[in-house]
């Protein structure tokens, strides 16, 4: 039952303007080692330069003027030419790349062109991005033109749609600054909400519909606005009444010119010319592109979900799961196209509140009420809701319930046309009179809506506002199982729902704001080609008495290994464990010792994993998971009763609880104990008891030091006698309602050559909600050293996989990560070879295979059409995809100076996704950033428990030594 999972950092997708600075490692070394990377501007880099960080921010850059241009331009032909739109003329259609840049050393570098500034205009604000420097380096380019290596190669339709625009077109970028004329809260400030600006900006249109023409202009919701005309800067009163917004009153727009944003340099971009991606502009489009389903369509994020019935399922409990769409614009080899994936979210049901409460909670009616009080008041609380007695486009926030009941809430009416003073009226005297309405449930609270001045309105004239998500943690087990029913659909399902949200009239395609800005989206997915990838032998023993060696081929269609009849690489001498059991007053999920104990032993046998009698069995129930007092002197019990001495103890648990996170944090960080917990409904289970015993042995070997199985071949450019060791980073972060939690780093690393399969990891917290991973550097050297100690020998060659960042935190890892790991390494006098690859699986782009049937097999990749068009960059499908649509991995080379081919980085890629030690088959993602993962993950747990035992840890949350393991586990794999 070990978890896993958690992400970290952001998803795909350009980051957002200009930030503040990343932390600093000091110097800035260059190349190191006359490795391939590209050197941005005519500065020399040498290993010993030193570079200050500077400024971070986009570089100014100013926007021309001058209109769009009424030609249209073939992005394809390598000259502007009349009557063409830029973009693929075809489904498939390659643009010619530049030649492939060679590695420069620091000297070949002062010959470089400065390349030219990019006007760059702040459309938002990120806490990763920073301006260029002299000598920063930039992602290296592809050094050929893609790999060729195949068993099979396959017909693909990607979710990418080709984008057309007028090349010479010229986009008008605005700052909108919205002020109240009159505060009317005392002068207190009035904070708006992206709700009250997109009301104000709407008035302002309609008010003045000649000089803001809605289907003209596109709006962020916050401070920009993009128009493909010129518009009057200035400001402009406005005025809102109460039927039209929250915030009523009279507001002042002042309109701004930021600057222009030229298609043409975009195209330039897109031929090859030029390292900075235009993020400007892509980003305007972007906004462009998301304007008509904003207006039409539920938008949570960057996600677009409709109200059509057709679109949504019930799921019960007054919840639907609704069907829509994420996307964003890419850069591909064949021009611009936008990435457009199905998305699945819970929302509740825009239904009255009565209703709602009836299907949400088991059991209510009106009549027995006062029964469900309090469930009723934590289930509204926070919820908007719009009124049925009469006629508003507002919706209201729910505080609670009111303490009187309906028939004894009264409150001073005015009369406003008259100097009478004010009189004393009842609410139901009051709906009855105001609007002809007869209360119907006298003897219940009131909803209790606003903040400030709070209002009571009966429940029976009450409605849930649509468009209100529901959040997996409320949804409890059975609903969120229903949701990954319909969010885990077949690849063709999807692939269908894909299209028509494409073609939906409010989807991207629809309305007239993207034919305004002379932007067209082909309905019709892009079509490449995939190339299947040979998958490589496994190594593992024989069961025989000789127990030799054995070199297994993999399933050819799933493409796992069978364990029948085989045993682990190096199997552990298991001597001193012991068995904690939670589920003794478990009824029927009470663990059964007397026949899984002697089978557990068996297993482990079977795969040549030693294991003696437990020397600890001790019962418990699940009590002890609600106090951290309780866990603490039970673990402290056991710990002693063994004398110290325990290899690992094996904890069963009758259900997930909460719990677990405070038996890891202190068996793991203040015992140094290792555990592995499973479920004892799992482990009884006699059906399925032979696997789930198979991959308790498999972990358990993993974690006291063994080795499962291995690769049979040498891995591909790198695997020779010198030393290599493979990274993986992450950052976990908090919940998106969490403000104060501390993010945590993870750091991994392999510990053997040439099996590369035993890792260790560090793993610390800092600032909250920070990506920029501190201490990098220190960290990355404290496992080089760990690695000398087991090997005698410190790696020559390092290869780093970064988890978690999109394409605009590209620079914070190669010029901020990257140079502090140098830094670090240099200061011992240790210069390694370095390759650094960025993995991201939070992106939107599918692959289907034309055929129709079933998901792309495992070894997929696709470096063509798709891919940017001068990066090294490829997606690669590495696992076997039973349930759902597979989603590849995007694997993208910041530097490389190992000056792998496309052939050999995909391999080795592949090949270390068999290396993964709790399964029998490839994974999704390269073990260094997956262990990365779940280290970070197991952080965020620490917190938990952290705050188990205090509460008000604020602190000790950002404290080290509160994630530090002691030396005796810190370097084992208790993290699987």
């Amino acid at each position: 039952m070990e978890r896993g999972g958690g992400g970290g950092g952001s998803g795909g997708g350009y980051g957002r303007g200009n930030v503040g600075p990343t932390p600093s490692g000091g110097d800035r070394g260059g190349g190191g080692g006359g490795g391939q990377y590209r050197n941005q501007g005519n500065v020399q880099s040498r290993p010993s330069t030193s570079h200050h960080q500077g400024n971070v921010g986009p570089t100014p850059s100013g926007g021309g003027g001058g209109g769009g241009g009424r030609g249209w331009s073939g992005l394809f032909t390598g000259q502007p030419s009349g009557g063409q739109m830029v973009g693929p003329t075809k489904p498939v259609v390659a643009v010619t790349p530049p030649p492939p840049r060679v590695a420069q050393s620091p000297e070949s570098s002062l010959q470089a062109s400065v390349t030219p500034s990019m006007q760059s205009l702040t459309i938002a604000h990120s806490s990763t991005s920073r301006s260029a420097q002299p000598g920063d380096m930039i992602p290296i380019r592809r050094p050929d033109k893609g790999g060729t290596l195949e068993i099979q190669r396959l017909r693909l339709n990607a979710n990418f749609f080709a984008v057309k625009y007028k090349h010479e077109a010229v986009i008008w970028h605005y700052d909108l600054a919205i002020e109240p004329v009159k505060n009317p809260l005392n002068n207190r400030p009035i904070k708006l909400t992206k709700a009250d600006y997109s009301v104000i900006r709407n008035k302002l249109s309609s008010t003045n519909p000649t000089e803001f023409p809605l289907s003209m202009t596109a709006f962020d919701g916050k401070k920009n606005i993009f128009s493909c005309d010129q518009l009057p800067t200035g400001e402009f009163q406005v005025l809102i009444s109460r039927d039209e917004g929250k915030k009523a009153g009279s507001f002042v727009c002042t309109l701004k010119l930021a600057g222009q944003l030229r298609l043409s340099k975009l195209t330039d971009y897109l031929r090859g010319c030029g390292d900075s991606v235009p993020r400007n502009i892509l980003q305007g489009m972007d906004v462009i592109m998301n304007e008509h389903p904003t207006r039409h369509m539920i938008r949570v994020g960057r996600r677009f979900h409709s109200a059509k019935p057709e679109w949504n399922n019930d799921i019960g409990d007054g919840i639907v799961a609704s069907g829509g769409f994420q996307q964003s614009l890419k850069p591909t080899a064949q021009g611009l196209a936008l990435c457009l994936d199905y998305s699945v979210l819970a929302f509740r049901k825009p239904i009255p509140v009565i209703q709602f409460l009836e299907e949400h909670i088991r059991g209510f009616n009106m009549n027995n009420f006062h029964q469900f009080k309090s469930d009723v008041e934590y289930v509204l609380t926070k919820l908007k809701v719009t009124f049925t007695h009469r006629v508003t486009n507002l919706d209201f926030t729910v505080a609670g319930l009111t303490e009187k009941a309906t028939k004894d809430i009264s409150f001073p009416l005015t009369d406003r046309e008259s100097d009478a003073p004010p009189r004393d009226i009842g609410l139901v005297e009051f709906f009855r009179e105001k609007y002809e309405k007869d209360i119907r449930y006298l003897n219940v609270p009131c909803l209790e809506l606003g903040k400030a001045r709070k209002t009571a309105v009966p429940l029976e004239f009450c409605k849930l506002v649509a468009g209100q998500k529901c959040s997996k943690e409320l949804l409890g087990k059975d609903l969120d199982k229903r949701l990954r029913n319909f969010s885990l659909i077949p690849p063709q399902e999807r692939e269908k729902n894909i299209c028509r949200m494409v073609q939906d009239k409010d989807g991207p395609r629809g309305g007239e704001i993207t034919r305004s800005f002379g932007i067209e989206v082909n309905p019709n997915m892009t079509k490449v080609m995939g190339r299947v990838l040979r998958p490589p032998e496994i190594k593992l023993k024989s069961r025989g008495l000789n127990g030799q060696v054995v070199h297994v081929p993999v399933d050819k269609m799933k493409r796992q290994w069978n364990l029948v009849d085989k045993a682990v690489i190096e199997g552990v001498h298991v001597q001193r464990w012991g068995v904690l059991d939670f589920s003794s007053a478990s009824g029927r999920f009470r663990f059964n010792p007397d026949q899984v104990i002697p089978n557990l032993i068996g297993r482990c046998e079977s795969l040549g994993i030693r294991m003696e009698e437990p020397i600890v069995y001790e019962n418990t129930s699940m009590k002890v998971f609600y106090k951290a007092d309780a866990m603490r002197l039970l673990l402290d019990k056991v710990y002693k009763k063994a004398k110290g001495s325990l290899q690992i103890l094996v904890c069963v648990m009758a259900n997930e609880d909460p719990g677990y996170n405070y038996l890891k944090w202190y068996s793991e960080t203040k015992l140094g104990l290792l555990t592995q917990c499973c479920l004892s409904s799992s482990i009884n289970n006699a059906r399925g008891q032979d696997q789930y015993l198979a991959n308790l042995a498999l972990k358990i070997n993993a974690k006291l030091g063994g080795s499962n199985f291995e690769l049979a071949g040498p891995l591909p450019k790198i695997g020779g006698e010198k030393h290599v060791m493979f990274i993986g980073a992450d950052v976990n972060h908090p919940g998106s309602g969490n403000i104060t939690s501390p993010s945590v780093a993870a750091v991994v690393a392999t510990m053997n050559w040439p099996a590369i399969n035993r890792y260790a990891a560090r793993i610390w917290p800092q600032d909250h909600r920070t990506e920029n991973i501190s201490k990098f550097g220190a960290k990355c050297l404290e496992l080089v050293e760990a690695y000398a100690n087991l090997n005698k020998v410190k790696p020559d060659k390092i290869v780093v996989f970064r988890d978690g960042v999109s394409e605009g935190q590209f620079d914070m890892v190669l010029n901020g990560e990257l140079t502090e790991m140098k830094k670090a390494f240099r200061e011992m006098h240790y210069f390694p070879t370095i390759t650094l690859i960025v993995a991201q699986k939070r992106h939107h782009a599918r692959l289907f295979p034309d055929n129709g049937t079933g998901n792309v097999p495992p070894g997929t990749v696709v470096d063509t059409g798709i891919t940017h068009q001068t990066d090294f960059d490829c997606y690669l499908s590495s696992h076997f995809g039973n349930i759902g649509t597979s989603k590849p991995t995007h694997y993208q080379v910041l530097l490389d100076e190992h000056k792998f081919n496309s052939n050999d980085l995909q391999q080795l890629i592949y090949n270390l996704c068999f290396t993964f030690a709790r399964c029998s088959k490839p994974v999704s993602l390269a073990p260094p950033v997956y262990y990365a993962d779940l280290v970070a993950y197991r952080g965020q747990l620490y917190h938990k428990a952290l705050l188990m035992e205090q509460p008000d840890a604020f602190e000790a949350a950002f404290d080290e030594r509160h994630y530090k393991q002691p030396p005796s586990i810190e370097n084992s794999m208790y993290f699987i």
